[in-house]
């Protein structure tokens, strides 16, 4: 997946007058791709846009991968915990640009053993993973775990973590290469979706019992895949809508095995700045001990913004993809 939304989190503004603009371009202006209204791939706009300058309790990056990572160039008024030069990762809005402004609640330091690109396939895919196994369902040594796109970025995360927690990870995926690389990253059992039953492989695998919790970040097409390889007092957690978001669900559905059901969202987890530095220190810590790798399928250039989102509607993908201003 790219690192942000698209629709929610790019943001359009006017060019500059046609008479100001060598002299702004050069000068308070930058790239950045934008929408400036609903449609298909084409609606992906790359085109200068005003720069954005610090203000109060905010500093403005230099992005040295789109959306995420990049070099503190200006900080605010009132801002102590940052300086021009820090390398930075960040979780603000308007990141698809060469700068951004980002509030310093969404900013966290980055150490030099830590490049932009690891820096930027952890910030968002690394800790919705490192949360779900952590706090969504705390894993477990020997715990069944169904994780569905297991070779997608959060999947391998999921996989490797589970592993990592002593799990018995069974991955789902759509051919045969993508099963490959799940194993490859700490899948234990792999599930072909496009030829094999779900449930029957879940089923055979844990003997009629059922995992003990799903991971489902594809939404509406396995909801009803995940209910139904979940085990009596299991947990159930949809985290995403690859497929569509997930219709309304009648409760009563749960009682038939007492299951638990989670819909989580990152932001919620790092509220505070403690929360934020907990769950930081924790990823990079197992970056640092080799725990977690980041597969990153390709980086594109900012402007071939469109190609990068065409790439992944086409599902001719795995892993993280990056774009670079």
């Amino acid at each position: 997946m790219l690192t942000f939304s698209i629709a929610k989190h790019l943001k359009a503004r006017s060019l500059l007058p046609s008479s100001t603009y060598f002299i702004q371009r050069t000068m308070s202006t930058m790239k950045a791709v934008v929408v400036e209204e609903y449609g298909g791939l084409d609606k992906l706009i790359y085109k200068d846009i005003e720069k954005p300058t610090a203000s109060k309790d905010s500093v403005v990056i230099k992005n040295h991968i789109a959306g995420d990572a990049g070099e503190v160039t200006e900080v605010g008024e009132g801002v102590t915990d940052f300086k021009v030069g820090d390398r930075v990762v960040h979780l603000a809005g308007s990141g698809y640009a060469e700068y951004t402004e980002a509030p310093t609640s969404t900013v966290e330091k980055i150490t030099h053993d830590i490049s932009y690109e690891t820096a930027t396939a952890a910030a968002i895919q690394g800790l919705t993973a490192l949360t779900l196994v952590r706090d969504g369902y705390p894993v477990k040594k020997d715990d069944y775990i169904l994780v569905h796109a297991a070779a997608g970025g959060v999947g391998l995360l999921l996989c490797q973590l589970g592993k990592h927690l002593g799990a018995h990870v069974i991955g789902t995926a759509s051919t045969d290469e993508k099963c490959a690389l799940a194993k490859e990253n700490g899948a234990e059992f792999t599930i072909n979706s496009s030829k094999e039953d779900i449930v029957q492989r879940v089923n055979e695998i844990t003997n009629g019992v059922g995992v003990h919790a799903s991971l489902d970040g594809v939404g509406k097409a396995t909801f009803d895949i995940s209910l139904a390889s979940t085990r009596r007092l299991g947990t159930l957690i949809t985290f995403g809508n690859a497929s569509g978001p997930v219709p309304p669900v009648n409760l009563s559905v749960l009682t038939q095995k007492n299951l638990k059901l989670m819909r989580p969202t990152l932001y919620n987890y790092l509220a505070t700045r403690e929360e934020s530095r907990r769950w930081y220190d924790e990823l990079f810590a197992l970056i640092k001990q080799g725990v977690l790798k980041f597969h990153i399928h390709k980086v594109y250039d900012l402007k071939d913004a469109q190609q990068a989102q065409k790439d992944i509607q086409d599902r001719v993908t795995t892993g993280k993809l990056l774009l670079r201003p």
